[in-house]
């Protein structure tokens, strides 16, 4: 089979065992460093968008994508008394998955054993099928709001801190709200009962409870069902900041606000991590990458006098820059081969590995004691081609300074 005199020397030169300890001990750190350092870089990039996926799973899936409110002169909240027709009319922007009606306040709830501040949220169930705690219910269901007068959902962590459970009687107080007693002036409150539990397993379970909104209307102390407000699921929730402006233009007596305003700083926080985890990882492959500098560096001096004869024989400059390349790319790709497998092998089998072990590095409360693996192709293929483009820029020293060889200085002496 043809190959061009310079990739079968180059290649000659990389499986050549007459070499000193010291280059084969270099080259074959080289090797390694980058295998280590691509496997890691794919196992830890893979749990991080994991875990990225889960935040915006647990996340997005709570909140409101975008909320849609009508605000007076003063800046309070305004009943929306035509939320059905509006709700409609939502539904018909591309993008729009769902619209649900709510309606909210801050809130104390309190147990015989103690007491904590909440926001309470009044939905209507009908409109809550596909809401995320809908599949995440430990005893009961949102359906359970319509069947029982005064009924309210809670997390399972707040339950716990509470010491309640389904059944038991709660007591919501609306500390900003109040009336009129013969004891004087005291804030609204009412019993509710406990009939239904979820465990999302996000800050939500020890946050936030739901109440039917006429029940709501009623401790708010507003007319008809109360809601004010309606809250947009979209497709893609990142779509929300493009949606925004236009509902803005179609609607503009309304006000609109989105995700990011509440938790656009966390994800901002979070995606940082994951890019400065890119980072250290990839002075990781680099510093491997430029091991094989060393290498060449060695080899191109004790190559001296073939290299000598090379040239004499006639071989161009560009030739034997070729070589060295091509001796480079042979370490650097067997690095980043193996690298890959190992990481993808690694990746798949995280969690069997660490049950395996006996290693859990969640704490015993964590709703989940699995890593979130989320598994790439194009990371992976970023991955690769940066770790083969370092080992290649690695090469081009030695190589150069193995096409400036002088043939008469170097076979003076032969």
């Amino acid at each position: 089979m043809f190959q061009p005199v310079s990739f079968f020397i180059g290649l000659r030169y990389s499986r050549s065992q007459n070499r000193s300890g010291f280059v084969s001990f270099i080259t074959f750190f080289s090797i390694a460093g980058i295998l280590l350092g691509v496997a890691s870089l794919i196992t830890v990039v893979s749990v991080m968008n994991g875990f990225e996926g889960e935040l915006k799973k647990k996340i997005l899936g709570l909140v409101p994508h975008v909320v849609m409110s009508e605000q007076s002169p003063e800046g309070k909240t305004l009943n929306m008394s035509d939320w059905q027709q509006q709700r409609a009319k939502l539904l018909t922007y591309p993008g729009v998955k769902a619209v649900t009606p709510f309606i909210e306040s801050e809130a104390l709830i309190q147990s015989p054993s103690t007491l904590q501040g909440v926001l309470v949220q009044g939905i209507i169930p009908e409109y809550e099928t596909g809401h995320i705690i809908n599949q995440h219910m430990v005893a009961g269901d949102l359906a359970s709001l319509e069947d029982t007068p005064y009924s309210l959902v809670m997390g399972q962590a707040l339950a716990h801190k509470l010491e309640v459970n389904v059944g038991d009687k709660v007591r919501l107080v609306i500390p900003n709200k109040t009336m009129f007693t013969p004891m004087g002036r005291v804030p609204v409150q009412r019993t509710f009962t406990l009939s239904a539990i979820f465990n999302v397993g996000s800050q939500i379970d020890d946050a936030v409870v739901y109440i039917h909104s006429k029940a709501g209307a009623k401790l708010l102390r507003r007319k008809g069902d109360g809601i004010n407000q309606l809250r947009l699921y979209l497709n893609d929730a990142f779509y929300a900041g493009e949606l925004a402006p236009r509902l803005t233009q179609d609607l503009p007596t309304y006000t609109f606000a989105t995700w990011n305003e509440s938790q656009g700083a966390l994800f901002a926080a979070v995606s940082m991590e994951k890019n400065m985890m890119w980072l250290m990882l990839s002075l990781i492959v680099a510093v491997a990458a430029f091991n094989i500098v060393s290498a060449l560096v060695m080899v191109v001096i004790d190559k001296q006098g073939e290299i000598g004869i090379l040239q004499t024989l006639g071989l161009a400059r560009a030739e034997i820059v070729k070589i060295f390349i091509t001796q480079g790319m042979v370490n650097g790709l067997w690095g980043v081969i193996l690298g890959s497998i190992s990481g993808v092998l690694l990746t798949l089998n995280l969690n069997t590995l660490m049950s395996v072990t006996g290693i859990n590095i969640f704490a015993p409360g964590y709703a989940s004691q699995v890593l979130p693996i989320q598994l790439e192709g194009w990371n992976v293929a970023v991955i690769v081609f940066s770790a083969l483009m370092m080992s290649f820029v690695a090469t081009l020293y030695p190589a150069y300074r193995a096409s400036k060889t002088q043939p008469a200085e170097v076979l003076r002496n032969e």
